[in-house]
């Protein structure tokens, strides 16, 4: 079963869009820069094309893990791979199932706050940040991962 490349690259711009508006100075911007200790000129040093090229390459790593993630029919195959008249029958039941906007959104958030936000919490902890950082990049990555599994649930 393999995904439909644009919404596989639109999913990918998720994490962008989203980072646009959440860390905006007027939404988590201002709070993050306070418990990242980043300042704008420490912000403006930075390569955007290099930030932006690695970023989207990285999204679209992402977007493929996800995609695996909410897709069970995927699953389905690989058990499956060397029965391929199992395959045929179980394909036939479910592939159109579970493949709603909803559920893959729960997928995606579960996924985050499974692997992502644990990830992130103990590189945290060793960088010795505390629960207010660990709070507003989780909650940035389980709305991101949330919405890219959706999109990619629903669609690709």
């Amino acid at each position: 079963m393999l995904p439909n490349i644009l919404f596989i690259v639109i999913a990918a711009l998720i994490p962008s869009v989203v980072g646009f508006i959440y860390y905006h100075p007027k939404v988590m911007g201002t709070a993050w820069m306070n418990v990242a200790g980043m300042t704008q000129e420490k912000i403006n040093s930075g390569n955007p094309l290099k930030l932006m090229g690695i970023g989207i390459v990285m999204s679209m790593l992402l977007a493929l893990g996800v995609y695996s993630m909410v897709i069970h029919q995927g699953h389905v195959m690989s058990l499956t791979l060397d029965l391929p008249e199992l395959q045929s029958e179980l394909l036939s039941k479910f592939e159109g199932k579970y493949r709603t906007f909803g559920h893959g959104v729960f997928h995606g958030v579960l996924g985050a706050f499974l692997v992502v936000v644990p990830v992130l919490a103990t590189n945290a902890l060793y960088e010795q940040k505390g629960f207010k950082y660990i709070a507003v990049n989780g909650v940035y990555w389980l709305i991101t991962i949330g919405l890219m599994g959706g999109v990619l649930c629903a669609w690709a």
